[in-house]
């Protein structure tokens, strides 16, 4: 397949070949290709970033710091919105080229676009204003909010738009200005999007460069990046931290889990069995916060089990480009193997029952598309990778107990913390059940909603910091106390 040739097939999408240096859109010189999960086979080519390149951006960005900070919220408010609208405008055009690199079907595809947008203006209508902790007898003392400088944000491939956004929209709107890496695997809708920024957000205040590991080193390494945000697996968090620690960069680690669903013996079965369903298989399973493992009371370990087969087995799974699949293909290669081995290893388990899927349908669709259905496995216990590790893909482990102390016990012995859900019709029961999780969010007769004005993010190692909320967007500022004597 010839660059040219890949390159004309991108025609219509603006700014999908090429980064976002300085308010210009540029090619440059690199490349590497862009794989379509569907079918295992290579469809583009994306720019790929050089060293040199990253200097430029970074030169770009403190360079539009200065006025960029001068800027009023509000005005700045506006400008996030004004991207925002862009996308959102965009959604029916952008949605196939994001279904084609991801895998997702067409219509969550879009749903992202829209929802990407939605949060944004959300985010950017936060207060990030000035505060008085006190003033009185003592003195007055103010706590005085100023933007870091320029931000680093490395997205991951399983929401690329999504969670990217929601990194531009905190770190503009309070006043920094920021080069945004895509992952490797997803580059090309966000460079896209690139091109609707250049249309309304002053030259160097959001920059966009592709490229692989190597560019995500450079940039955690750079004297001139005052903060990374990153989303991605535990291993590399830790390397995006010790990278970081060179120079003291501020950072915010959003990073994986294995979260526990607890099902009691009161919980309303039907609302148990579809919410876990969706939690655990939408986006072919491939969220940091869906539910990985379920713990059942064994009470009504069969008639849960029967509710949440009916289902998990009628998801339709198939090319993302083709309408009404609910799951596309697992996103990459890597991954792809990574679940299979997980799925080969617990179905060989002395004891283990797999109760709906468990076929690997890559090469149905394709050359090699990395298909797996959607499946429940039963009989395994905590020492099973498939239980014990973070699987990121559509192979859910049904556990049963007998006491609720033993099943908190259980879900808190891991290395993960991210989030975690109770399933009980008496509120009471449930809160004390989910006050004993340790995850940094804990649902209540549902899981992984992420609204954008509550705080984000994992307890032990599934992160650093908290995204979102007051909170999270105040790790895009730097505090100053101002202190001062009354009268």
């Amino acid at each position: 397949m010839g660059e040219g040739t890949v390159l004309e097939r991108l025609e219509m999408v603006e700014g999908a070949n090429a980064h976002l240096i300085g308010g210009k859109l540029i090619q440059g010189n690199a490349s590497f290709a862009v794989i379509d999960p569907a079918t295992g086979r290579p469809f583009a080519l994306c720019p790929e970033a050089s060293q040199a390149d990253l200097d430029a951006v970074v030169a770009a960005a403190r360079a539009a710091f200065p006025a960029w900070a001068a800027r009023t919220p509000e005005d700045r408010r506006a400008l996030v919105h004004a991207l925002a609208d862009n996308i959102a405008a965009a959604a029916d055009r952008l949605a196939p080229l994001l279904t084609r690199e991801h895998g997702k079907p067409i219509e969550q595809a879009r749903m992202e676009l829209t929802v990407a947008a939605h949060h944004m203006k959300q985010l950017a209508a936060l207060e990030i204003g000035d505060e008085v902790l006190r003033d009185d007898a003592r003195g007055k003392v103010e706590l005085r909010y100023h933007p870091l400088g320029v931000v680093g944000a490395i997205a991951p491939w399983n929401f690329p738009i999504a969670l990217a956004m929601h990194k531009v929209a905190q770190a503009l709107y309070t006043g920094n200005t920021l080069i945004l890496k895509p992952s490797p695997y997803t580059p090309l809708t966000t460079l896209a999007v690139s091109g609707l920024a250049a249309d309304v957000l002053p030259a160097g205040v959001m920059n966009v460069l592709a490229g692989g590991n190597d560019l995500g080193a450079w940039m955690t390494a750079h004297e001139g990046i005052d903060k990374i945000s990153f989303t991605g697996s535990v291993a590399t968090g830790k390397k995006v931290m010790a990278s970081a620690a060179a120079t003291l960069k501020r950072i915010t680690l959003e990073l994986g889990g294995n979260d526990a669903t607890l099902v009691l013996a009161d919980a309303d079965l039907d609302k148990a069995a579809a919410g876990i369903a969706r939690s655990g298989f939408y986006n072919c399973g491939q969220i940091c916060m869906a539910i990985k493992r379920v713990y059942v009371d064994e009470q009504v370990r069969a008639p849960f089990l029967e509710k949440l087969v009916e289902k998990v087995s009628a998801l339709r799974v198939g090319p993302g480009s083709e309408p009404g699949m609910d799951m596309g293909p697992i996103q990459n290669r890597p991954q792809y193997e990574k679940v299979k081995a997980y799925l080969e290893d617990a179905v060989a388990r002395p004891g283990a029952e797999v109760l709906t899927g468990g076929s690997v349908r890559g090469g149905e669709h394709g050359e090699g598309g990395y298909f797996i259905e959607p499946t429940i496995i039963a009989g395994l216990d905590e020492t099973v990778p498939l239980v014990c590790e973070e699987q990121f893909g559509p192979v859910m482990p049904v556990l049963s107990f007998t006491s609720e102390d033993e099943a908190v016990q259980r879900a808190n012995a891991t290395r993960f913390g991210l989030g975690a859900s109770v399933w009980s019709t008496d509120e009471t029961r449930a809160r004390a059940v989910a006050g004993q999780l340790m995850a940094g969010t804990v649902w209540i007769n549902r899981h992984g909603l992420n609204e954008s004005d509550v705080p984000f993010g994992g307890m032990k190692e599934s992160g650093y910091g908290r995204e979102h909320g007051v909170l999270g967007i105040r790790a895009y500022q730097e505090l100053q106390v101002v202190s001062r004597p009354t009268g």
